[in-house]
């Protein structure tokens, strides 16, 4: 009884003990069936909880990324003034200083002045909406999604100079390609006695990009900068500044130096103005997913309660003969913890594996369901990007790991703790 009771906690006869009742047949008093579905349902529960953080930090990084890619991390307007003819405006006259003086702050890596507008585009009687940028062909070169590294792109974008530059659903839409000409309508031309007669230019398709979403791709359309102020009428003056940061995630930082460097007149608008609700929404998505899925590997964890119970009821007789023979109530509490930490220690693994292997493979998962569907699993136009990204990231998986390893260990507590209370004479009055 000394020795027992100076046996040092988790020794090799707990483990042996533990195994040996894990091992043995169900008609011996071994591993109930219950187990065997704590087992399933955690791996279950954890291999969803692994896949559903992975999605929702992929579909987060593609969805900035894309953002931040190909749009503008800050623009800079100016505010409504009156100008020397009496009528108020908001065009840039003196957009190169400004643009100058943007570069100038510490963190800004691009300041390009812009002239925007919406025009309808045509080509063989087929029509859509475009929204037309102009910049200049250098300060195109830089813009990542566009010009850099698109998803796919088509044509040369040195070329930009000599034509226009679409997105790969404009030219869908128009039924376009390289080297085609289409022609663009605004509404908003020159002025006679009989109205305002709309203004339209015929421009060779020079390149055509991919940005990876659906509503640039769909909408947006590049001009060289001179050849919009043209069109546009804006000659000698720019619509706004198009500004580049160093750290995006902390562009909020940067309003006050940007502000202060184009002066009273100036105003911004940072991506996260534009995107912000949105960004909160997925967080609160995935905190809510977050709660929902732990409650499911609490549920599974709950589980080894049960196949616990049955396994302290058939193995009554075991424990009364250890009890007798000297072995302390903590030892008996240790046999039965081992045995349902096993459980949550390999559901969790398996569960891991799954989940990071589900992860990895989920194009040509989402292929197949695409393809028992007959299509249609995943529409770029409702979710904005082509394809269901998903980024394991270590944080993510010691999140699910912790909660379910910290689940099954609580939970086998107390069934371990009844089968160490067990009065050994009572376990043995029947035998």
């Amino acid at each position: 009884m000394d020795a027992a009771k100076t046996t040092k906690p988790f020794s090799r006869f707990e483990w042996k003990i533990a195994f040996a009742y894990l091992r043995a047949r169900r008609e011996e008093g071994g591993v109930s069936v219950m187990t065997w579905i704590s087992l399933i349902g955690i791996t279950l529960a954890v291999a969803a909880l692994i896949i559903t953080l992975a999605v929702r930090t992929g579909f987060r990084s593609e969805f900035v990324d894309t953002i931040l890619g190909s749009n503008a991390h800050v623009t800079v307007y100016s505010s409504i003034y009156v100008t020397e003819e009496g009528t108020t405006s908001r065009k840039i006259a003196d957009y190169d200083d400004w643009a100058e003086k943007l570069r100038a702050v510490p963190g800004v890596t691009r300041a390009a002045p812009l002239v925007r507008g919406q025009v309808m585009a045509s080509s063989r009687g087929t029509n859509a909406g475009v929204e037309v940028y102009g910049i200049a062909p250098e300060d195109l070169m830089t813009i990542p999604r566009v010009a850099i590294s698109p998803d796919q792109h088509w044509g040369d974008v040195t070329r930009f100079s000599e034509g226009i530059a679409i997105g790969s659903g404009v030219a869908r839409d128009l039924g376009v390609t390289v080297g085609d000409k289409i022609k663009i309508i605004s509404p908003d031309g020159a002025k006679t006695a009989f109205g305002t007669s709309p203004r339209v230019s015929s421009f060779e398709v020079v390149y055509v990009f991919s940005a990876g979403r659906y509503d640039i791709d769909k909408t947006r359309a590049y001009l060289p900068f001179s050849e919009a102020q043209t069109f546009f009428n804006r000659a000698g003056t720019a619509d706004e500044i198009e500004v580049m940061v160093e750290h995006p995630e902390a562009v909020d930082d940067m309003a006050i130096p940007l502000l202060q460097a184009v002066g009273e007149r100036g105003m911004i608008w940072t991506w996260r103005d534009a995107s912000g609700s949105f960004l909160r929404a997925l967080d609160i998505e995935d905190n809510v997913m977050f709660v929902i899925l732990s409650v499911l590997v609490l549920i599974a964890a709950m589980n080894i309660v049960s196949g616990l119970i049955m396994l302290v009821k058939n193995k009554g007789r075991d424990i009364g003969i250890l009890r007798t023979i000297g072995l302390t109530e903590g030892s008996i509490l240790r046999v039965f913890f081992i045995c349902g930490a096993i459980t949550g220690v390999l559901g969790t693994l398996f569960g891991v594996i799954l989940g990071a292997l589900f992860a990895t493979y989920i194009d040509q998962v989402l292929s197949f369901v695409n393809w028992l569907n007959g299509g249609g699993a995943w529409d770029p136009s409702i979710r904005g990007i082509y394809e269901l990204p998903a980024e394991l990231r270590g944080v993510d998986i010691l999140k699910a790991v912790s909660l379910s390893l910290g689940l099954s260990f609580i939970v086998t507590i107390f069934p371990a703790r009844r089968a160490a209370r067990m009065n050994p004479v009572e376990a043995l009055r029947y035998e």
